[in-house]
């Protein structure tokens, strides 16, 4: 998932791509949500999902892989995913500003996600996250949106970067 940023992300719909283009034949489904960005030549690919049908597939994904958006990454670790994220670059033209590589690292610091930063380990998080032998997802509950601690946790993000 890339979000629904006006950037081009085509770099991790590339990475995407051409790790699918190596697994032909194992019967792998891979989605992407690919926003503003390229469509996926070899994955099924949407511009754009409606929350539902996103919240259906990150419930049904064996290995979520996003950018480093805040809302999305919570998103999937409530689906009870560790997800792989790839965070956008401001040098690479992708965003505004590089707080989604500062947020990255410090939720990774946490143990909270996969963070990558080259296709090779995006190909080898993807490759562990497919042949991991039980498959088994914990739960991870968080806060609904819009309680106050998901509020305060915004207010915090919010402070954090205003104070860079």
């Amino acid at each position: 998932m890339v979000g629904t940023d006006h950037h081009r992300f085509d770099r991790l719909v590339d990475w995407t791509d051409s790790w699918l283009t190596a697994r032909t034949g194992l019967g792998v489904r891979c989605v992407v949500q690919h926003g503003a960005s390229r469509a996926p030549r070899i994955a099924e690919g949407f511009d754009y999902l409606g929350h539902a049908e996103l919240q259906q597939l990150m419930s049904q994904a064996q290995v979520v892989v996003c950018h480093g958006g805040p809302s999305t990454i919570t998103e999937s670790r409530r689906h009870g995913h560790r997800p792989i994220v790839v965070p956008r670059s401001a040098a690479l033209g992708e965003h505004v500003d590089d707080h989604q590589q500062r947020f990255s690292r410090w939720i990774a610091a946490k143990s909270m996600i996969e963070l990558v930063d080259s296709e090779a380990a995006l190909r080898a998080g993807l490759d562990a996250a497919l042949s991991s032998a039980s498959g088994e997802r914990a739960l991870v509950v968080g806060p609904d949106p819009g309680s106050a601690a998901a509020q305060r946790f915004g207010e915090l993000v919010d402070k954090m970067l205003a104070d860079r």
